[in-house]
């Protein structure tokens, strides 16, 4: 069962700037080989459950190297049958969007 979780983690009490504790966070996710893609807000990583879920309990942990506690959000698609679904989903938005000109 394909599982794509969008994630976002913040160390608190580490200083104003998240960057370097988002960086370890980011390392983790991409040194997995799961498909995955960052942005802005959020990393987003695609696979099974049990292999995401771990790969996002390393990636806090690694976020709150230093911390005294950190926050996580998380948001979770679970769907049998789909692959590349990180991609496909947003391949169709395009289509639709195209088709509306």
């Amino acid at each position: 069962m394909s599982t794509i979780v969008a994630f976002s983690v913040s160390p608190l009490g580490s200083g104003e700037s998240v960057a370097p504790a988002v960086a370890r966070a980011v390392k983790v996710v991409r040194e997995s080989g799961l498909p995955n893609e960052t942005s802005a807000m959020f990393t987003t990583v695609e696979g099974e459950w049990d292999e995401v879920m771990d790969v996002v309990k390393r990636a806090v942990q690694a976020a709150g190297e230093g911390a005294s506690r950190v926050t996580a959000t998380l948001k979770v698609d679970v769907r049998e049958g789909v692959t590349d679904g990180l991609h496909s989903k947003v391949a169709a938005v395009e289509r639709e969007l195209d088709s509306l000109q």
